[in-house]
């Protein structure tokens, strides 16, 4: 017959727990409610479950109590503040991210804390704003925030900034511009690499010693005179790092995709390429990613495609392009310009759905009718061929006036998209409409106008086929991995 354990093996078993619990997150501080919170949870729960039955709810509360009162006096742990423990730290060191204030101070981010640690800016060694950092724990007083230093910097968050160039006599310094760099950057007169005094440009640290006030560095790009729209735009990009260029290797990758489709990957894709096809976009878009299709079937209903340029065709994975991709992240759309996340060959030519050229695709495909419901649906590579580019204000216009080109299929699929947002919002859909704020520029790229972007029917058919697609595609690979 087994052995009943003991209150002392309770006892051992309690304490146990607490300091598996501590050591999950041995910066983060408990009270006893979230400690039963915690044991109630895995992977505490297996091990807490004979003590939990073996007491009531005040029962509990009085061992607990009394268990942490006395780890806290055998420092096992320490109370931090009345009634709230933590362990005691094994070393004075965390690793975590900077965030520096405009004043100089910063905090340290780190999982572990509650609340971020705090470093004095005569505390901050050589850190800028977003590096990650070690940081020494200061002793935490009881109800006082956690405080510390830094005193290594184990990743730079940027290396690049910008500033206005400074000569003085043998040397000169790039005043760095944003309220939290609080830096300036000496450079010799021999990395100047042809600035000079009063240009914006952008510099790049070499070296930061630590017992140096300022980093020494070389500038990499003059970027020009302060006051120049193209000039003060590249400065922004720079300033929050965005890349001003592609690098070569990736330019080069992409120079090396053909633009002519081969006969063996059309016999390998539906063609669509003789369905009436159209794009809508923005009347200002360089790129167009996305079109439909529509023709009438003999039952009446409407087979739509919803065309996305096949991109995945061309950039191969672990490619220069496809890393470059990815640290990019996605294009950037500013007041006057893009920053696109592929070359131009790709964004705005190879995997632009332009009209009058065939182009590669992913589509989904539906059969649909009026009422927006769907009774099939296809997905897969296409071939198509766009054979008409609408702005968004031609395409309302085709809905407003019932005239137009292509005004059979465009009317039809608005009064289908209306169908499909009735639907949706009355199954719990959330709008998201909101006013966006647009500005008119001048041929200098200059601002002269204010106004508010309407989101007009024109917005909303295209709109509804996208959500269609996207909510139809989940569905699919929700079947295949359930």
């Amino acid at each position: 017959m087994a052995k009943k354990k003991s209150t002392a093996d309770h006892g051992a078993l309690l304490k146990k727990l607490l300091l598996d619990i501590f050591k999950e997150h041995p910066y983060k501080a408990y009270n006893y409610k979230q400690v039963i919170k915690k044991l109630n949870q895995e992977p505490f729960y297996e091990n807490a479950k004979e003590l939990l039955e073996l007491m009531d709810e005040q029962q509990w509360r009085t061992a607990l109590i009394a268990t942490l009162e006395s780890m806290a006096i055998n420092e096992d742990i320490q109370e931090v503040d009345r009634g709230k423990y933590k362990l005691w730290p094994q070393s004075h060191f965390i690793e975590g991210v900077l965030d520096m204030t405009s004043n100089g101070n910063a905090y340290v981010v780190n999982a572990d804390f509650e609340e971020d640690i705090f470093i004095d800016r005569s505390n901050t060694l050589n850190a800028l704003n977003r590096d990650k950092v070690k940081v020494n724990l200061f002793a935490s007083r009881p109800g006082k925030r956690q405080e510390g230093e830094v005193v290594e910097v184990l990743e730079r968050a940027k290396n690049d900034f910008v500033g206005t160039v400074q000569v003085s006599g043998k040397f000169a310094f790039l005043s760095s511009e944003g309220a939290r760099n609080g830096v300036d950057i000496f450079i010799p007169l021999s990395a100047l690499n042809g600035a000079v005094n009063g240009e914006k440009a952008v510099a790049r640290i070499t070296n930061w010693p630590v017992d140096a006030k300022n980093p020494q560095g070389e500038i990499i790009k003059v970027l020009g005179v302060p006051g120049d729209n193209n000039v003060e735009m590249d400065a922004i990009l720079v300033e929050y790092g965005f890349p001003l260029l592609f690098p070569a290797i990736v330019e080069k990758e992409a120079d090396e995709i053909p633009e002519t489709i081969s006969r063996k990957e059309i016999s390998a894709r539906r063609d669509f390429r003789k369905v009436p096809t159209f794009t809508i976009d923005p009347v200002d878009a360089k790129d167009f990613d996305d079109a439909l299709s529509v023709q009438v079937l003999e039952n009446g209903h409407l087979e739509v495609g919803v065309h996305i340029a096949d991109v995945s065709h061309y950039i191969k994975r672990d490619s220069h392009l496809d890393e470059e991709a990815y640290n990019r992240a996605t294009s950037v759309y500013l007041v006057d310009r893009v920053i696109p996340m592929l070359p131009e060959k790709l964004s705005n030519m190879v995997c632009s759905l332009r009209p009058g050229e065939d182009k590669l695709c992913y589509s989904a495909v539906f059969e649909i009718n009026d009422r927006g419901e769907v009774f099939s649906e296809w997905f897969g590579r296409t071939i198509i061929h766009s054979q008409r580019r609408f702005s968004y204000e031609e395409a309302q216009a085709v809905i407003e006036t019932g005239e137009g080109d292509m005004k059979e299929y465009i009317l039809r699929l608005h009064k289908i998209a209306q169908q499909l947002r009735k639907s949706r919002f009355a199954n719990g859909a959330i709008t998201f409409d909101r006013v966006e704020v647009k500005f008119r520029l001048d041929e200098r790229s200059h601002p002269v106008d204010v106004f508010l972007k309407e989101n007009k029917d024109s917005n909303k058919l295209i709109e509804e086929f996208m959500l269609l697609a996207n909510r139809k595609v989940a569905e699919f690979i929700g079947k295949i991995y359930h």
